[in-house]
């Protein structure tokens, strides 16, 4: 269900950045959480209904979240990455209880060093050796806090405790056990949605050199979670923005059944200008095409978001 009304987008708006937020505070403060576990399922459940209303608009606002700036990083990658997570468990048909150990391993894989992470968005000093270790550490420790805190799922404590672990690609997707299946979605997960946010030593990477990167990086015996992910978000994801072969700005506002084409929203002027209006174009239907991806931090002037939502559904229509 596409936002009708800037009052309806803004409260759709309002609820994903609460669950962040909320998400957010059980992270930074797991000791004081009641019932831990609980309410990451909680967060899981709220994520997945807000992602059935209209999943490219649930993609458009989380890729213009997380591209758009560092604050609250840890919450932010943790939540970008559970949505991918979600989506590829549906494109490679995986079990619900895989599915479920899997987002909620994304969404707590960093619990141990959350503070630190959301400083690290922000820092541009090297990493010191305390925060070496820590780094180092996060995964072990991670699991171990999960334990204590009431986590029971067996897959989802293995898949945090091995989401940076080295090795075990020798085996097909298909053919290795459910705990390094999952690890290895999780690890492909991690690295895209790291590489698309900016941080402030350097800006994010555009999604579709995030995607290649990742590709590029992957094992022959990873490949089927590579192009699920592809499939599921496309090189240009909702909320991402393009350069067209004509020289426009546009942003991508939804997904198409033809993969990697999908249905943009020109908002600029070959010039620079912003558009008034700006206009929809699917990109399968014919010129202009889209020429290449662009980092958000090449996007200085502010866009009418929930007309450019509103006018994606369209494309639904």
């Amino acid at each position: 269900m596409t936002p009708n009304s800037e009052d309806e987008y803004e409260d759709l708006l309002a609820e994903w950045s609460d669950l962040e937020s909320g998400l957010g505070i059980i992270l930074a403060n797991p000791d004081s959480t009641q019932q831990f576990a609980h309410r990451v399922l909680q967060y899981d459940r709220w994520m997945q209904g807000l992602m059935q209303r209209d999943p490219d608009v649930g993609l458009y606002l989380l890729f213009q979240l997380a591209s758009n700036s560092p604050v609250g990083y840890s919450a932010s990658h943790a939540l970008v990455c559970a949505v991918l997570c979600h989506l590829i468990a549906s494109e490679l048909v995986i079990a619900q209880k895989e599915r479920d150990s899997l987002v909620r391993a994304a969404l707590t894989m960093n619990i141990a060093m959350t503070a630190l992470q959301d400083i690290l968005a922000t820092q541009t000093d090297k990493l010191t050796q305390l925060q070496q270790d820590m780094i180092r550490l996060h995964p072990i420790k991670g699991a171990m806090m999960l334990g204590k805190f009431g986590v029971q799922d067996e897959f989802w404590i293995e898949v945090v405790a091995q989401h940076h672990a080295q090795g075990k690609e020798d085996l097909n997707f298909r053919e290795a056990p459910t705990a390094v299946r999952l690890t290895r979605i999780l690890k492909i997960v991690d690295r895209y949605a790291a590489m698309i946010s900016p941080r402030m030593s350097r800006a994010g990477r555009s999604a579709t050199e995030s995607a290649r990167a990742v590709m590029a990086n992957t094992s022959a015996r990873s490949d089927e979670i590579g192009h699920a992910l592809l499939r599921a978000v496309g090189l240009c994801p909702p909320g991402t923005f393009v350069r067209m072969d004509t020289e426009e700005l546009a942003v991508v506002v939804r997904r198409s059944s033809k993969l990697n084409q999908p249905y943009v929203a020109i908002v600029g002027q070959p010039g620079g200008e912003l558009l008034a209006s700006p206009r929809l174009h699917g990109t399968a239907d014919g010129a202009p095409h889209i020429r290449s991806a662009l980092p958000a931090s090449s996007i200085r002037a502010p866009l009418n978001h929930f007309g450019i939502v509103k006018l994606g559904a369209r494309a639904a229509a």
